[in-house]
């Protein structure tokens, strides 16, 4: 579990000015938390995003009891990617929640090796589960992959215990795509010799072999 400081926010605090001195604002909420504005650190928040993700509990400390969260929403600045408002939802254990886990390939696809082109259809997967047992990625074994058109769908993932599919079964996540050659298309044809040839043709034509009258 990832622990992140924060400070409570008092109503009419001036955003940009916190954003300058190198905080994030933000809030958490949740089905049984109220609504509370706070602060976090722009350094450390970034990399308790690149750690946790939105799928792993971040314990929130500096608001008395610790809070356990997700990251729900990250509002980014356009320009900067620098993130500009953080959404924070509070849970309760025992309570289930809906999140999307990226997945992570692995293995080796003899299909693939073999010349086809490995299409990831899907780079994350929704999934209900205890907020406590959420896994932080779930991995796609592309050795399934023996031949062109063989595909993995997301029924066939193996899940952790506890942890519910949401995204339909029948979803394609990863598929061997078969590798078309293009054809190369015929030299166009010489226009400038097909048009010497008919004038030659008509040319010949035009000249009519003297008869024995005009000898």
């Amino acid at each position: 579990m990832i622990t992140l400081e924060v400070t409570k926010r008092e109503a009419g605090m001036a955003v940009p000015a916190l954003r300058r001195s190198g905080k994030v604002p933000a809030v958490v909420y949740g089905a049984h938390h109220e609504s509370t504005p706070i602060t976090v650190d722009a350094v450390a928040f970034k990399k308790a995003l690149r750690e946790a993700g939105e799928a792993t509990i971040v314990s929130l400390s500096g608001l008395g009891a610790a809070v356990p969260t997700l990251i729900h929403q990250v509002d980014l600045d356009p320009l900067t990617s620098l993130p500009r408002h953080v959404d924070f939802y509070a849970v309760t254990k025992g309570e289930k929640v809906q999140v999307n886990i990226p997945l992570e390939f692995v293995g080796v696809s003899a299909a693939v090796e073999g010349g086809a082109n490995l299409v990831k259809v899907l780079h994350e997967v929704e999934v209900e589960a205890d907020p406590m047992n959420l896994p932080q990625h779930i991995e796609v074994d592309i050795s399934v992959l023996k031949a062109a058109g063989d595909k993995i769908t997301a029924e066939s993932l193996k899940l952790p215990a506890g942890v519910t599919l949401v995204t339909p079964g029948e979803e394609a996540i990863a598929l061997a795509q078969e590798v078309v050659e293009e054809k190369e298309e015929a030299a166009p044809a010489d226009l400038s010799s097909i048009e010497v040839e008919k004038k030659g043709k008509e040319d010949a034509a035009d000249e009519v072999p003297a008869t024995e009258e005009s000898k």
